[in-house]
């Protein structure tokens, strides 16, 4: 539904909650005033977006993507806001089937912005995640620094050192050998 359908909805309903109200149903005008919250509320906050969370919450991500693949156009049915957390949630589903994808979709939601850190410190530990796979050392180091720096809680600690750990294994250079590799003679 656009979003601005729901505000033509509210609308309507405080407009005939006002006329109950001059036509002394006072009861029923209170009732209608008191649910057009329900239509202001989903325009702030999308009800796929809410139900994906809702889902996430419970670690089911198969429930998650089914709610978010339920936003057909996302420019037309949200605000800036959530487009935000739409690509967010978008790369937290894809990214266990599309890393490529998931990278995408990570960097739409930090450029729409994110309201809580421990959000973005996902997300930049999700990108981080996806540079590493590409070969990306440097840029994957700058993205866990960040990371690190917006989880003021300690949530992600854990899976920062471990990513850490990961990225002291990775070879960049084109010269450079993997030290745990065996040397290999001319033929084999």
């Amino acid at each position: 539904m656009n979003k601005f359908i729901k505000l033509i909805i509210a609308a309507l309903m405080i407009a005939v909650g006002i006329y109950m109200f001059t036509d002394r149903e006072y009861g029923w005008g209170f009732i209608l005033i008191f649910l057009s919250i329900i239509p202001i509320l989903l325009f702030f906050r999308n009800e796929y977006i809410l139900l994906a969370f809702w889902q996430m919450r419970k670690q089911n991500i198969e429930g998650a993507k089914k709610w978010m693949n339920k936003i057909t156009r996302p420019e037309s049915q949200l605000v800036r806001k959530q487009m935000g957390y739409y690509n967010y949630m978008m790369g937290i589903t894809e990214a266990q089937s599309n890393v490529n994808l998931a990278e995408k979709y990570m960097r739409k939601a930090l450029e729409y912005g994110l309201s809580f850190k421990h959000d973005r410190a996902m997300a930049k530990m999700s990108l981080a995640g996806a540079v590493m796979a590409k070969g990306r050392k440097q840029e994957a180091e700058i993205l866990l620094k960040e990371a690190k720096q917006l989880d003021t809680q300690g949530m992600f600690t854990d899976q920062i050192k471990m990513m850490q750990e990961q990225m002291k294994r990775i070879n960049v250079g084109k010269n450079m050998q993997n030290p745990h590799m065996r040397k290999r003679g001319k033929y084999f």
